[in-house]
C-alpha cells in the first residue's frame, strides 16, 4: 500500500476540520450548555447529537469486537461511499475500478464527484479476477470496489481473490459487506490489522431491520477513519438514529433469529421458484435476496406490479438479462409472490 498521505487529496490532508464545542470539551458531563446557540426548551430534541456517536460506537464495538477508533458511522453506507471519493480521488485526474454488475451507488458517487469509473465484467459464475481488476488500473487508480455477497447477483466473492487483491493493489480496497450477515463466509473485520488498505462497509438496513433510520458503518484503520471523520458533516447522525441503533444493539438476539428465519425462507422460495414454468435459472445466493432468470423478466415484472407485488427488474444490468432480483419477505409475502407467478400466462405477453 502507498503511504496514506500519498493516496489522500492534498487539500483534504491539510484540511483543518470544523470543530464544535462538544468536540473540544473533554471534562466531566456538563449540565449547562450555552455553546451552540440551541433553543433551551424541548428537551432532548433541542440539543445537537453527539458528533462522534461515542455511546453508539461503544455498543457497536462490543458486538463487532473492534475498537471504536476503527469505526465510522454515517447517514447510510452511501455517506461513507461518497466520502471515500471526496477524500482520496482528485476529480478528472484519479479513477476507481469496480466489478460489474454490482451496487449502483458506486458509479453514481463517482459521477457526482467527477471521477472516472472503470467497470470490469464478472465471469459467468459472477466471480472476479484480481488480475483483470489490476489490468484495468493505472497510476491514478485510488480505489477498487467489491461487494460480497454481491448485489444483484447474491453470491459471495472468492475469498482467495479478495485477499490477493488486498496484497497486490497499492491503493484502497472498499469491501461492501451489506449482506454478510446472511452468508456463511466470515466477515473481513478480523483482517483489518493484516490489510491496512482495507475499508469495510456494513449497514443497519438489512439484517438489522433498520433501513428507516439510515445508519451505515465503515471499518478501517484509525488513520483512514480519522480522514473520513475529518470531512464528514459535524452532526451527520441524528439523535433519534443514534438512540434507535443503541436499542437495536441491545436486542442482538432478535437479529440472529431474523437472519435464521430469512435464510430458511430463502431456501423455501428457491425451491418454489425452481418449479415455476416461467423460471429459467436460479443463481445461488448468500444474501437476503436471490437472482432468477425468467422467460420474460420485463413482462413478468409488469404483471407482478399489476398484482400489487414489487420485485426488482434487473434485465438491463450486465450479465442479468431476463433476471428479476427477489427480496425474501415474510412467509405470507413470499407465498403471495409464488401464487401470483403460478398464475402468470407464460404462453402469451400481457
Amino acid at each position: 500500500m502507498k503511504p496514506l498521505q500519498e493516496l489522500t487529496r492534498p487539500n483534504i490532508w491539510q484540511l483543518k476540520p470544523y470543530s464544535s464545542a462538544r468536540d473540544e470539551y473533554k471534562g466531566a458531563t456538563a449540565s449547562v450548555f450555552l455553546d451552540a446557540n440551541e433553543n433551551p426548551y424541548n428537551t432532548p430534541h433541542n440539543r445537537y447529537p453527539d458528533p462522534m456517536q461515542w455511546e453508539l460506537k461503544k455498543e457497536l464495538s462490543r458486538i463487532k469486537k473492534i475498537s471504536p477508533d476503527r469505526i465510522f458511522l454515517g447517514n447510510g453506507s452511501d455517506e461513507a461511499i461518497d466520502l471515500v471519493f471526496r477524500a482520496f480521488c482528485e476529480p478528472r485526474i484519479d479513477n476507481v475500478v469496480a466489478i460489474d454488475p454490482t451496487y449502483g451507488m458506486y458509479q453514481v458517487c463517482a459521477e457526482v464527484n467527477d471521477v472516472e469509473y472503470r467497470k470490469v465484467l464478472l465471469d459467468e459464475e459472477f466471480q472476479f479476477s484480481t488480475d483483470k481488476l489490476l489490468a484495468a488500473s493505472d497510476a491514478h487508480t485510488k480505489l477498487i470496489f467489491l461487494c460480497s455477497p454481491n448485489n444483484p447477483t447474491g453470491n459471495d466473492l472468492l475469498r482467495s481473490e479478495i485477499e490477493k487483491l488486498l496484497r497486490e493493489f497499492d491503493g484502497l480496497v472498499i469491501l461492501d459487506e451489506a449482506y454478510n450477515d446472511f452468508s456463511e463466509a466470515p466477515s473481513f473485520l478480523e483482517e483489518l490489522d493484516k490489510y491496512p488498505n482495507l475499508i469495510i462497509l456494513q449497514t443497519f438496513s438489512k439484517a438489522w431491520g433498520c433501513a428507516a433510520i439510515r445508519l451505515g458503518m465503515a471499518f478501517a484503520s484509525p488513520d483512514i477513519i480519522g480522514i473520513l471523520s475529518k470531512i464528514k458533516y459535524p452532526y451527520n447522525v441524528n439523535l433519534l438514529t443514534q438512540k434507535q441503533a443503541v436499542e437495536t444493539l441491545h436486542r442482538y438476539y432478535e437479529i440472529e433469529h431474523w437472519v435464521k428465519t430469512l435464510k430458511e425462507e430463502r431456501e423455501n422460495m428457491e425451491k418454489e421458484f425452481a418449479k415455476l414454468p416461467c423460471t429459467v435459472h436460479l443463481f445461488p445466493s448468500n444474501a437476503n435476496f436471490f437472482l432468477a432468470r425468467m422467460t420474460d423478466a420485463v413482462n413478468i415484472y409488469s404483471y407482478l406490479v399489476s398484482e400489487g407485488i414489487i420485485v426488482r427488474n434487473r434485465h438491463f444490468v450486465s450479465l442479468c438479462g431476463n433476471c428479476l432480483r427477489v427480496t425474501v419477505g415474510t412467509h405470507i409475502e413470499n407465498e403471495k409472490l409464488i401464487e401470483a407467478l403460478k398464475k402468470y400466462p407464460i404462453d402469451k405477453h400481457i
